[in-house]
């Protein structure tokens, strides 16, 4: 990235974090920015999304929202086409861990740890909780625990196709001659509506009251899941990982990830399966050994479980 682009993208960030009365000096010079968009919709919403590659290794704590009874939702780990030229030649951190959605109220600060030479990506939207609930209208019953102010919720959600395809196109690089803050708004609404048709379908669940060691304990399991898709760990040495009883271990895991610790596991090993065949162009009895089964049937049934198709299906529907 040469000089002039540089300043560019700082000025960019600079001028959204002043309309938002942010203070991010100590944090800007820890990233080299590659790409950066935001539009503001105050006093309602606030969204902004761009790539960035982590420049030492660094921990940042998040603050409060200035937005009412805030809610944030950030989409990691996507817009990998945006690295430019001066990421090229930089040797980056690579990560099995597939694209997701996380939610959370800003009554709970987020911990978050950088590494260095990692390229990260994101969409992020905040929200306050009445114009989500205006938006929802009828249907927000079925999200009752994302108002509850008494209820520290932690929700995560695997990205359907249509939230990819919807992020990717609202950060295009290519912005709207016309109305953009108009085309940004909708495209955010747009994101929020296949966000939450996704999460509707998650089965209804006592909330518990998270802590923020509890938070931390369980992605603690979920990070031992995604360092080796191709074997599993037995609940015994997942509950030692997180520090509490196995009953406690499930609902809290279910609750945060919106499945069983094992399902889930299977749905990441279905996603890195279907990677292969899409990107590595390995065989069906490739893919399947790769992810750790010996018996291809096993692993056909599994996988059009998790991905709706077989496998010889979902390689013919990519020609």
């Amino acid at each position: 990235m040469n000089d002039k682009k540089d300043v560019n993208i700082d000025s960019d960030i600079q001028q959204f974090a002043n309309k938002l009365g942010l203070v991010i000096e100590n944090v800007l010079q820890n990233f080299e920015v590659t790409f950066f968009k935001g539009a503001t919709f105050l006093p309602d919403m606030v969204m902004h999304f761009g790539s960035f590659v982590v420049k030492e290794d660094f921990t940042r704590v998040t603050g409060q929202s200035d937005l009412v009874d805030g809610i944030g939702i950030v989409f990691h780990n996507i817009l990998e086409d945006y690295a430019n030229n001066a990421t090229e030649n930089r040797k980056t951190n690579n990560t099995k861990e597939p694209p997701y959605v996380r939610i959370f109220p800003y009554t709970i600060s987020q911990t978050l740890q950088f590494k260095k030479n990692t390229q990260v990506s994101h969409v992020s939207i905040s929200i306050s909780a009445q114009y989500l609930k205006d938006f929802l209208k009828e249907e927000t019953e079925h999200f009752s625990y994302l108002f509850d102010r008494a209820n520290s919720f932690w929700i995560e959600e695997l990205m359907t196709d249509d939230i990819l395809r919807t992020v990717n196109d609202i950060a295009k690089k290519q912005e709207p001659t016309a109305l953009k803050s108009f085309y940004y708004k909708m495209k955010a609404m747009e994101l929020l509506f296949y966000l939450f048709e996704s999460l509707k379908k998650r089965e209804s669940a006592e909330n518990l009251k998270l802590n923020p060691k509890e938070i931390q304990s369980v992605y603690k399991v979920r990070d031992n899941i995604v360092s080796s898709l191709s074997s599993f760990n037995t609940i015994t040495e997942l509950k030692q990982i997180a520090g509490m009883n196995e009953f406690k271990l499930r609902r809290i895991f279910k609750q945060v990830f919106g499945m069983g610790i094992y399902d889930y596991y299977q749905h990441l090993r279905m996603k890195e399966a279907a990677r292969l065949l899409r990107e590595d162009k390995l065989s069906v009895s490739e893919a399947g050994y790769e992810m750790g089964f010996e018996n291809l049937g096993h692993f056909t049934r599994v996988f059009e479980k998790h991905i709706g198709k077989k496998p010889k299906k979902y390689v013919q529907n990519l020609k």
